[in-house]
């Protein structure tokens, strides 16, 4: 189990799932003074054991294998999301802490499953949202508790990013229901709907549209919602991966007293009424710089470590001082839920109040 080095203690990690996002949180681990990446396991054994020899560490035939051993004390699930419960109800029985990737599940009964699980063990969960822990997520969040915006009014997320159809066709559970649970939004635009729910608070109802547009899928690749939040506050969701070449991320938060638009996880715009003064009838027009460089919207792989460095190291933080950490499964599944009432909405053609039935 945890080394106690002085002060620190040192985590053992395990990782379970070496496909695309696995080599991430290695590299994220091995920028941690105080974790340590011990093993990894995948159904393809060739694949861990490559994962094994590129990253340092253990490749071990199956997760009863790696759960076995001592020196693991937290345990990375990076399997595809409609496994995500079944694999984490496993670890946290062996009594490891878990960082599960986004989403948590693909269905509420698997998050509270694997809640249940976690809560019943003793262990800390986290679920990969590392976007709260970009500098303009901290401060627009900070600057919400503060009241700095006022009573809020429109809150929007959009998420326009494009994938090839190569892409989908990469691994037999991309765009698939069983094991995706979704497409855009619920894959590539719940990072957003995170934040969007996390600053505007609870969803009251949920109105959608979504299409498959552009690629040979099951789930959808365009989706639109408008929301009303029960503050009283609306608010729009968008997510794709049709929209070529791929655009940033955009998340826009207006009160009564100012807007802040994030795009890439950098505040663009920061607009006040209390740095203004008066402005007039027609107030005036803010244009946000343009933004070049390569990012996760064309390539997933453009994305950067330090939020998810950030957001382990707040897990390991959160095992230390026996308290939660800043991205609970209880906040994943509500993210999750935004995601599902939007996917009830589109496919009844309806209103779908919150919370779910």
């Amino acid at each position: 189990m945890a080394e106690n080095n002085g002060q620190n203690k040192r985590y053992g990690f395990g990782v379970v799932g070496c496909g695309v996002i696995g080599p991430r949180h290695a590299r994220a681990v091995a920028a941690l003074e105080n974790a340590e990446l011990v093993a990894c396991t995948d159904i393809v054994p060739e694949r861990a054991t490559r994962y094994g020899e590129e990253h340092g560490c253990a490749a071990e035939p199956d997760l009863a294998h790696l759960l076995a051993r001592e020196d693991i004390d937290v345990v990375s699930i990076c399997v595809p999301s409609g496994l995500h419960a079944e694999v984490a109800v496993e670890v946290a029985a062996a009594g490891k802490h878990l960082i599960v990737e986004k989403p948590i599940d693909i269905s509420l009964e698997a998050a509270d499953a694997m809640i249940a699980a976690a809560k019943n063990a003793g262990v800390k969960l986290t679920v990969i949202s590392q976007h709260r822990f970009d500098p303009g997520l901290v401060e627009l969040h900070k600057m919400l508790e503060a009241g700095a915006l006022g009573r809020l009014l429109v809150g929007d997320s959009k998420v326009k990013w494009y994938r090839s159809q190569a892409y989908y066709d990469s691994g037999d559970w991309r765009g698939t229901w069983k094991l995706d649970g979704g497409g855009a939004l619920m894959n590539q635009g719940v990072h957003y709907t995170d934040l969007l729910r996390w600053c505007m608070g609870p969803v009251a109802e949920v109105r959608a549209i979504c299409a498959t547009a552009n690629h040979d899928i099951e789930v959808e690749d365009v989706a639109a919602a408008v929301i009303r939040f029960t503050s009283g506050a609306v608010g729009t969701l968008e997510a794709s991966t049709a929209i070529f070449p791929g655009f940033s991320e955009r998340l826009e938060i207006s009160g009564t007293e100012g807007t802040v638009v994030i795009e890439d996880g950098q505040i663009v715009v920061r607009e006040l009424v209390a740095d203004h003064g008066e402005l007039g009838s027609y107030g005036t027009r803010v244009t946000t710089r343009d933004k070049s460089s390569t990012s996760a919207a064309a390539d997933p792989q453009a994305i950067g470590e330090s939020a998810h460095i950030a957001q382990i190291a707040d897990l390991l933080a959160a095992i230390d001082e026996d308290r939660e950490p800043l991205m609970t499964g209880t906040a994943a599944r509500e993210a999750l839920e935004l995601v599902l009432a939007v996917y009830a909405s589109a496919q009844r053609d309806a209103p779908v109040t919150l919370p779910l039935g």
